[in-house]
């Protein structure tokens, strides 16, 4: 290899030179992704959408579009945040197809709509209420909570600095404070 950097694929990792010296970086094999994170994924899903059935779904659907581009994502510093925002998007889309679907089966039914059976545990209702904030806000609250994530990756993962994610999650803690009919810690 000539001096400057350069990137060449080799199956499971990449080979960089940088001037004589040869850096070899190796992908962890995918199976070993899916078995530490997947079950991470449906929680994060299920209280990012509020349905258990949906939620292994949309895990899997992100670990699929992890695993069609593994040779890619595999090489990524963070390919836990790459799933995560997948998983998020896929998510929000699911709430959006549900809302539209929503309205449409509230319009053929000449606005007559069975109430929704209350949610006993608490828990379900403080996700209901975390569903209710703005996607950013939602996302930030339920990867510091419910995942343990630092501000850092969740930055990440929302694709925004450290400072903007912490500007989320205290907009987020306000707005929750507020719906939960509690006083905000300034």
């Amino acid at each position: 290899m000539q001096n400057g950097d350069r990137k060449a694929r080799s199956g499971s990792g990449s080979v960089r030179a940088a001037g004589d010296e040869v850096v070899v970086t190796r992908t962890e094999p995918f199976e070993n992704f899916y078995r530490r994170e997947f079950r991470k994924l449906v929680g994060l899903a299920y209280a990012l959408s509020g349905s258990r059935l949906g939620a292994e779904d949309l895990a899997q659907e992100a670990m699929m579009a992890a695993h069609g581009q593994w040779d890619r994502i595999g090489l990524y510093e963070r390919p836990d945040a790459w799933v995560r925002r997948v998983l998020a998007n896929k998510a929000v889309s699911l709430h959006r197809r549900k809302m539209a679907e929503a309205r449409a089966v509230a319009r053929l039914t000449l606005g007559h709509q069975e109430a929704l059976p209350e949610l006993e545990p608490v828990d379900e209702e403080f996700w209901a209420k975390v569903r209710s904030l703005s996607k950013k806000q939602a996302q930030a609250v339920t990867l510091f909570y419910l995942e343990d994530r630092s501000i850092e990756d969740i930055s990440v993962v929302l694709e925004c600095s450290p400072s903007t994610a912490k500007v989320h999650l205290f907009k987020a803690r306000k707005n929750l404070a507020r719906k939960l009919g509690m006083e905000a810690d300034g």
